[in-house]
């Protein structure tokens, strides 16, 4: 193992993130100082700056100490770096939210005064879950509010990819760094070279971010700032808001809901497909089963759901505590909204969907556990692995009662082979599962704390939305609550679950293995 490699490329990881935060804190320091957008509380802006210095030291100071090592990265060195990647990022990134908390002084029963809160809300928008453990969210400083959107958005297609895009001479290496961290089977390049497929799938990000900004700016009451934000988190398949009520504080808008929406389906999509679209091969991003799968997802599930609401003739309470009447408009807008954003992972809410008939539960549920496609920034199974499993489901029932039957089965014009249709199964069995430990360790770990509440609706849907990446679940972790209160034993077991969740299981659990860490 080239443990020196590693270290030295971490260095220059941290030493990105740094910057980032810098640049960041900077901008804010220069938005002060033209009074362009007031903010009561400064100590954000110095707590990402020193979060930042911090990033370029420790950075700095692992890339020198490695510089000479042997610049081959080998396939266990590409699943260490990224896992690694992920688990230190997100201790780097949760740096100013405990930074903060120490600064501000002032504020008794501070929500970051304990690290494992930091990293939990750190680690949740680097894996783009939108979990979070504030219940008042309007209290942080404009700083770090945007940083923690912008969590969401670097993680969204993945720290190390952007590592790859930015960083020249990775070589073989950096396709293996790119295909531990890419979302979904097979992820198909889009160039020769792996270094331009990352490049290409952040223009495209970027595109789709900027045109985002530019809509809910020009064509709604969202200021700049807001704006951003709310792009970053949808753009990322993420969640997080800058106001309590999430987006339902914008109720009163429709076209807010519209355009996050059509981008929400947007970023659930493969990328590869918009490359396609670019070249004019739109034809073959139809034909595409995963598309019209998860198209026909999307409009039965929203269906089933603005039925059951509306059936249901019980108010719909919203984010804000409004109670607005089930009918068949407010049912849709509210059932296809919900519908898009739990289905695609992102998180936002409008409206309390807890309180809504089984029927809905159970679609939201089911929608939870499929997620995006496969190379979107959307988590879940996977639409192209439920699709496939859903094929050899029936395919073996066949084989019952018709065995001498012998045929190929298909997704699209791809034959699944043996190894395909064996990781398909393995991974759903995976994260069956690892539902099935997380939610339990959870229920066990808050067990022990005799003033908790903890049921197992709420932990198991907790664990299947840190799992998934979705964030809001069920009951005491629904639409209008957080994850504040658990322990913070329960809270480490759901950030484990996130990054195994964003890194498709294999690239962390690999590293229980003994025979891993062995010299070949």
């Amino acid at each position: 193992m080239n443990f020196r490699l590693v270290i030295g490329r971490m260095g220059l990881l941290f030493a990105l993130l740094g910057a980032i935060m810098l640049g960041t804190a900077g901008l804010f320091g220069a938005v002060e100082l033209l009074g362009v957008r007031r903010d009561p509380d400064l100590t954000g802006i110095g707590a990402l700056g020193a979060a930042g210095l911090l990033g370029l030291l420790l950075g700095g100071a692992g890339w020198l100490s490695c510089r000479g090592a042997p610049s081959y990265l080998g396939r266990r060195e590409a699943l260490l770096l990224v896992a690694a990647s992920w688990l230190m990022g997100a201790a780097l990134s949760a740096t100013p939210y405990f930074l903060w908390a120490h600064l501000d002084r002032a504020r008794a029963g501070h929500p970051f005064r304990w690290f494992i809160d930091c990293y939990f809300e750190a680690m949740s928008g680097l894996t783009t879950t939108g979990a979070t453990v504030l219940s008042d969210i309007e209290a942080m400083p404009n700083a770090l509010l945007l940083w923690r959107a912008l969590t969401h958005w670097l993680g969204g297609l993945g720290i190390v990819v952007l590592f790859v895009a930015v960083l020249p001479g990775l070589g073989v290496g950096g396709k293996r760094l790119f295909n531990v961290e890419a979302p979904g089977p097979s992820p198909e390049g889009l160039q020769p070279h792996i270094r331009e497929t990352a490049r290409w799938l952040w223009y495209i990000y970027l595109a789709l971010t900027v045109a985002q900004v530019a809509l809910l700016w020009g064509l709604t009451p969202l200021d700049l700032f807001d704006s951003v934000c709310h792009t970053f988190g949808t753009m990322a398949t993420g969640g997080f808001s800058t106001r309590n009520a999430s987006t339902g504080a914008y109720a009163a808008t429709p076209m807010v809901d519209l355009i996050i929406v059509v981008f929400m389906v947007l970023a659930g999509m493969n990328f590869n497909w918009f490359y396609k679209v670019c070249k004019g091969r739109l034809a073959e991003v139809w034909r595409d089963p995963e598309l019209r799968a998860y198209l026909a997802m999307l409009t039965v599930g929203s269906a089933l759901v603005s039925y059951a609401v509306w059936r249901s003739a019980d108010p719909i309470v919203m984010t804000t505590g409004e109670e607005v009447a089930s009918g068949l408009g407010a049912s849709i807008r509210q059932g296809v909204f919900t519908t898009v954003s739990i289905q695609t992972t992102t998180g936002f809410c409008t409206s309390d969907f807890d309180r809504w008939p089984f029927l809905a539960h159970g679609v939201l549920v089911l929608l939870m556990l499929v997620g995006g496609c496969s190379g979107s920034t959307g988590g879940g199974v996977k639409v192209i692995r439920a699709w496939a499993a859903f094929k050899i489901l029936l395919a073996e029932i066949e084989h019952v009662f018709r065995p001498q039957v012998v045929r190929p089965l298909r997704l699209g014009r791809t034959v699944m082979d043996s190894d395909l249709k064996l990781g398909t199964l393995a991974f759903i069995i995976g994260m069956a599962v690892l539902f099935v430990g997380g939610s339990g360790a959870v229920m066990l770990l808050e067990q022990m704390n005799p003033a908790s509440e903890c049921n197992y609706t709420t932990a198991a849907t907790a664990a299947i939305a840190c799992l998934c990446t979705i964030g809001p679940g069920l009951d005491l972790v629904g639409a209008v609550q957080n994850y504040g209160w658990l322990s913070g034993s329960s809270k480490a077991v759901l950030s484990v679950l996130m990054v195994l969740g964003r890194l498709e299981v294999y690239a962390i659990i690999v590293l229980l293995s003994p025979r891993f860490w062995r010299d070949r």
